[in-house]
């Protein structure tokens, strides 16, 4: 059905706004996953604005969301319940420890050792696997943030640093680490309160994996 509806992943990480009648309809006459999402659990209401007669949805708590992301996991990385569950778990491991270098030497491995999966050969893909990855080690994550000069592919929030993340597929971290540079990431987040690192990431059209990837603090 995301497929059907066109929702990515990181989408579903999203609040919606919708009327009563757009998320409590029958499922054969859906026009929006948002019902489904909504009757089977995966977002409730948050808020209601009696003067629009608009209510906010959003996924309930920590729970729900790992478990989403943990059942999406395989779709995007085929294989990926093999050993998927002992990687996120090293990966938030690294991430706690602020070693981004050994959480993305693990990302790599993992990549490395699963089946490829079609239709991957678009930096979306891995900008998606990256943010289901991330919303299983409990940290917040968001894709796609708009900043003056363009939009940040990734943003990682831990409980000690903000990660902007740049992914580009068939070229190397270099580039990656230029157009963060170039369009100057880091100044969007200057007050938000955390040491910013600027993470650029190059991936591998052939081995579908993690080519190369460089990580400096923000200036």
């Amino acid at each position: 059905m995301m497929r059907k509806f066109q929702v990515v992943p990181a989408q579903l990480g999203a609040s919606v706004e919708a009327m009563r009648e757009d998320f409590d309809m029958p499922a054969e006459r859906m026009t929006s996953l948002v019902p489904l999402l909504y009757q089977s659990g995966y977002v409730t209401i948050k808020g209601y604005d009696a003067g629009s007669e608009l209510y906010t949805l959003g996924i309930p708590n920590r729970e729900v969301r790992i478990g989403l992301m943990r059942s999406l996991l395989p779709v995007y990385v085929a294989g990926a319940s093999m050993g998927g569950n002992t990687m996120v778990a090293k990966m938030s491991e690294a991430i706690r420890r602020d070693d981004m270098e050994a959480a993305l030497r693990l990302l790599q491995s993992f990549l490395s050792s699963v089946p490829y999966c079609d239709n991957t050969d678009y930096e979306g893909h891995y900008q998606q696997v990256l943010y289901i990855i991330f919303s299983l080690l409990g940290a917040s994550g968001d894709v796609e943030i708009r900043i003056p000069r363009g939009r940040v592919d990734l943003v990682l929030r831990t409980a000690s640093k903000l990660y902007v993340m740049e992914l580009k597929l068939g070229k190397d971290a270099d580039a990656a680490m230029g157009q963060i540079n170039f369009k100057d990431y880091p100044e969007r987040f200057a007050l938000c309160g955390l040491p910013v690192v600027k993470v650029g990431i190059g991936f591998d059209m052939e081995k579908h994996t993690l080519g190369s990837w460089k990580i400096e603090e923000g200036c």
